[in-house]
């Protein structure tokens, strides 16, 4: 499983920025960005996602109860695979945030279907 992943909580819900950004945008910066662009709440607990433009490069902002987590990740060979630019964020389930950090296409990928057991063995 990803480092990242790991420090997540399994119910959170994952946001990618749907713009490349400047890498040079700390912290600070991309909290902006969520609250004024995306119209949500850095604080949320929810798991906020952002790529360069040369999609090699990955920034992970989270906040966990009193603090925010910071996680940056940067290929040295290859790209990751991002959905398509648009205007509006996209949400990535759990296991698509685990095959975009693996280099997998995170959009053609099949989940399970959902399911609702009502009986229990």
């Amino acid at each position: 499983m990803d480092a990242a992943l790991m420090l997540v909580a399994f119910n959170a819900q994952v946001w990618m920025y749907p713009q490349p950004i400047d890498f040079r945008k700390q912290m600070d910066g991309l909290i902006t960005l969520v609250a004024d662009h995306l119209g949500l709440s850095p604080t949320s607990g929810q798991v906020f996602l952002f790529r360069n433009r040369r999609q090699d490069r990955i920034k992970i902002l989270w906040w966990d109860r009193n603090g925010f987590w910071f996680c940056y990740r940067r290929l040295e060979k290859g790209n990751f695979i991002f959905p398509p630019i648009n205007d509006a964020a996209v949400e990535l389930t759990r296991d698509q945030l685990s095959w975009l950090l693996s280099g997998i296409d995170c959009m053609k990928q099949l989940h399970f279907p959902e399911s609702a057991p009502t009986n229990f063995f």
